[in-house]
């Protein structure tokens, strides 16, 4: 599965995860928002950058996920983080995050980047040392299941569902915490089919997200469920676009055209997708990506 882009939704979902993670108050989410930023005249994409809003003095944080042994990793790693300073000359400060799910995973050859790493302007992060996930803060427990075998991870995707009905995640409510679960564990479970994934977890999931209701509600209030329920394809067309504006924000060209596509598939098998994929994904999935 796309380990980085499950943890980069989850730290655009909710900065304070990531704050949680480091050792830092969840409270400093709020000075913060979560951007994938482009190298100008390079080839370079650092998907995992949290900047300062505001004009307070305070770092810039680079975080990299790493889930597969990279001999380049901080080659590559360093290299983008100081291109982005060079272009960006008014930075303050600035922290670099490597997440991994294990030591092992580290590259073997660090002579070159020791300095780097030894520098209390580098931490890295070893997901399996973080504790056992009903001791840990729910975002924590998010993401240790993304690293949860998958012999035990249904049972402790069902204790996150529970506690989030008595717990917070700084800036999300309990129903997009099932909408990460229901990610994760769909990632996780690639040979089970939707109605298999929510019988595993003891829910409806599709009817329980926030996405899912939020469009449905939009789309009663403007009169387009009755659409909906009769199969009108202009009806479908609005409430796909509904739940493609709640995960995604305004629509652009691209995403109206999968929006679409999307409409020529049924129901039953165009919601897992809206739900399953992240941006990048849908535009691979129909071909419309740049």
């Amino acid at each position: 599965m796309k380990t980085d882009s499950l943890f980069y939704r989850l730290f655009q979902r909710s900065p304070s995860i990531f704050f949680e993670l480091i050792g830092q108050t969840a409270g400093e989410a709020s000075n913060y928002e979560f951007r994938s930023v482009e190298i100008k005249q390079t080839a370079f994409r650092i998907d995992g950058v949290l900047l300062p809003t505001g004009t307070a003095n305070r770092p810039v944080y680079f975080s990299e996920v790493q889930f597969q042994k990279d001999p380049y990793l901080y080659h590559r790693f360093f290299a983008e983080l100081f291109l982005y300073l060079d272009q960006h000359p008014a930075t303050h400060d600035w922290q670099g995050i490597l997440i991994y799910p294990s030591r092992n995973l580290e590259p073997d050859q660090t002579r070159l980047h020791q300095v780097l790493l030894d520098s209390p302007q580098v931490r890295r992060i070893y997901l399996n040392e973080l504790g056992e996930a009903a001791s840990l803060p729910l975002g924590l427990g998010l993401v240790k299941l993304i690293i949860e075998p998958e012999a035990t991870a249904p049972e402790q995707a069902k204790q996150l569902i529970r506690r989030s009905q008595q717990e917070n995640v700084g800036g999300i409510s309990d129903q997009e915490i099932i909408d990460l679960i229901e990610t994760i564990i769909v990632y996780k479970f690639t040979s089970l089919n939707w109605r298999e994934i929510r019988t595993m977890l003891g829910l409806d999931l599709i009817k329980h997200t926030r996405a899912y209701q939020e469009a449905v509600e939009e789309g009663r209030q403007e009169g387009r469920q009755e659409g909906l329920q009769k199969g009108r394809q202009e009806g479908l067309q609005e409430v796909v676009e509904n739940l493609l504006r709640v995960r995604f924000g305004s629509l652009d060209e691209e995403l109206t055209s999968v929006a679409q596509a999307l409409v020529n598939l049924p129901p039953a098998e165009f919601t897992p997708l809206l739900f399953q994929l992240s941006r990048e994904e849908l535009l691979d999935w129909f071909g419309r990506k740049p």
